[in-house]
């Protein structure tokens, strides 16, 4: 039986690495976590936060997920779009999942990301 969502892949070109390792420690501020010797011997890298965990592995005929992407839960997120633009990613907010505020942006080899943070629902009634 399925108990939880233990990572999400995403690939990357070769020698991505430092770019990678700028955008989601520095920009996003998860924190990279090592790699098993055996796998880190591929090249990419891990990050975490929360409980939120990615795996960026690196594909020869890399070509970014436009469509797909993670779905990233973040608290403050109008604050979070602010710290992103302000380092030079791009954000692009989207109104229509009911009950979210969210945006998309782009980590920067091209794959789609999405940030979202439910937000409660005004009662009917009022």
């Amino acid at each position: 039986m399925i108990s939880a969502l233990d990572h999400v892949q995403l690939a990357a070109p070769p020698g991505s690495e430092p770019e990678l390792r700028a955008y989601y420690a520095g920009v996003l501020g998860m924190t990279e976590l090592d790699k098993p010797p055996v796998l880190a011997a591929r090249g990419g890298c891990w990050f975490a936060a929360g409980g939120a965990v990615l795996h960026l592995g690196i594909e020869e005929d890399f070509r970014p997920a436009r469509k797909a992407h993670p779905g990233i839960r973040v608290s403050g997120i109008f604050e979070f779009a602010k710290r992103l633009r302000d380092k030079g990613a791009k954000v692009v907010w989207d109104y229509d999942l009911p009950g979210h505020e969210r945006f998309y942006s782009e980590d920067p080899v091209g794959n789609r990301l999405e940030f979202l943070e439910p937000v409660a629902l005004k009662d009917a009634r009022e």
